[in-house]
């Protein structure tokens, strides 16, 4: 055992660096803190008390204290308010005290200048989470257990299982405490540690060692897979920028494991599982079908899925009373001015200036987002037109559509589609004497 976690310690950590140990007085952690100080890394120790237990929550640190005295390691230590935490922030107590716990670590590690937290996760553990994730229901990714590291999070025991550990502590003649909250089937992770493996045991009593060496081996297919993944969103994703990307339904498709491609393209993206699979279901269909995370919305127009972050509340409205610069956002502003008509005046050419006969626009404006049944007569033409299939003749998607704004005259009518086309109502003339002359400034 100790040779096993030398070879996975040698490969994470290095001796000229120093680490945090996550230390909450149990078998694993105490082993974990004993087998780093056997091989000599600088090492400090780190406790958290999230008050859950009573007073075995105070006898934990005590522990803590007494043994990390004993060896010499300096120790930090935090208390937490768990219970009050989950509340605030409608999460599990366990995802409470995971929170608090790596943020407490994290924040070690950079103001102790160490290089990363050691966690006492071993090969037990691993397979927990693979069962767990089967039951919930998983992808590829979810059969590769827990990882060796993560950022600076870091698990050299995952190749020592936890009778490994139980037979070194007591070789050593070292104690521990034990936590009976872990005894207890009330969660699903006690539920699969007392209830389900013994059984599969009882099978095969090396199910926990297959399940642990099959997660090495999609550990390494996981790899191969990636990449080729990765190959694939190249070549299926038509643009992608800060705030969202445009996906080729007809690419995507295309290629071999559609669902798992946009699966990969959208997790990140706080989609779920299952609404990837509604989408897929949907290429097909109607276009304008939308779908919402918690950051990012996501359409089907056409032949293209496009998903965005979500937008900030959209501009509903703001009076122009008179000439002058106004502000439309935190990136956009707009100004209003009159120009004389003189002979040597051109009208703007440009998108984001617009040139109309001041005496065919009445104040005061106002600026706002398109409403259903708005229409306009588009410069150069006679008839009316519905705003609507105006944007839908300029391919505009469905969040191109929120955003676009029109400017409207003390009667609510259109003087200028934003950036695409003013009313010809407006239109400078050879009769014009002054020009209102509206402009966007990014």
């Amino acid at each position: 055992m100790i040779e096993k976690f030398r070879r996975s310690s040698q490969v994470l950590l290095s001796s000229r660096k120093s680490y945090l140990v996550a230390l909450s007085g149990g078998a694993d952690s105490v082993a974990l803190l004993r087998l780093l100080l056997s091989q000599n890394y600088k090492l400090e120790a780190a406790h958290c008390n999230f008050h859950l237990r009573g007073e075995e929550s105070d006898r934990d640190e005590a522990f803590c204290k007494k043994l990390c005295e004993e060896l010499g390691v300096p120790l930090h230590f935090a208390h937490f308010d768990t219970r009050t935490f989950a509340e605030l922030h409608g999460v599990s107590i366990e995802m409470a005290a995971r929170t608090l716990r790596y943020d407490y670590f994290h924040k070690l590690i950079d103001d102790l200048h160490l290089d990363g937290v050691c966690v006492a996760h071993h090969r037990d553990d691993s397979v927990e989470t693979v069962l767990l994730n089967m039951v919930r229901g998983t992808g590829i990714d979810g059969l590769k257990g827990i990882m060796p590291h993560n950022g600076k999070v870091l698990r050299p025991m995952l190749d020592v299982s936890r009778q490994d550990i139980l037979e070194y502590l007591n070789s050593i003649g070292q104690d521990y405490i034990t936590d009976s909250s872990n005894l207890c089937d009330d969660v699903q992770r006690n539920k699969m540690r007392l209830n389900v493996i013994p059984e599969m045991t009882k099978v095969n009593p090396s199910a926990v060692e297959n399940i642990h060496k099959m997660t090495h081996r999609v550990q390494d297919a996981m790899a191969i897979l990636n990449k080729a993944i990765g190959e694939a969103i190249h070549r299926v994703t038509v643009n992608s920028d800060n705030n969202g990307m445009a996906i080729s339904i007809p690419s995507l498709i295309a290629e071999p494991g559609a669902e798992t491609i946009l699966w990969n393209i959208l997790k990140d993206k706080d989609f779920s599982s299952q609404q990837v699979e509604q989408i897929m279901a949907n290429v097909d269909g109607l276009p304008g079908r939308e779908w919402l995370s918690s950051t990012h919305s996501l359409i089907i127009d056409r032949d293209t899925i496009i998903v965005q972050k979500k937008e900030e509340e959209l501009l509903r409205e703001m009076k122009i009373p008179e000439t002058g610069t106004y502000i439309i956002n935190d990136s956009r502003k707009i100004r209003f001015a009159y120009v004389s008509c003189d002979k040597d005046f051109a009208p703007s050419r440009s998108a984001d200036k617009v040139s109309l006969d001041a005496e065919k626009v009445k104040f005061p404006l106002t600026v706002r987002t398109v409403k259903a049944g708005d229409w306009f007569i588009p410069f150069g033409m006679t008839g009316r037109k519905l705003l609507s299939d105006f944007l839908t003749d300029k391919k505009l998607s469905l969040f191109e559509k929120r955003r676009q704004l029109v400017v409207v005259d003390a009667a609510d009518a259109i003087v200028w589609v934003v950036g695409l086309r003013p009313d010809n109502r407006c239109r400078i003339t050879g009769d014009t004497s002054k020009v209102l002359e509206i402009s966007i400034a990014h």
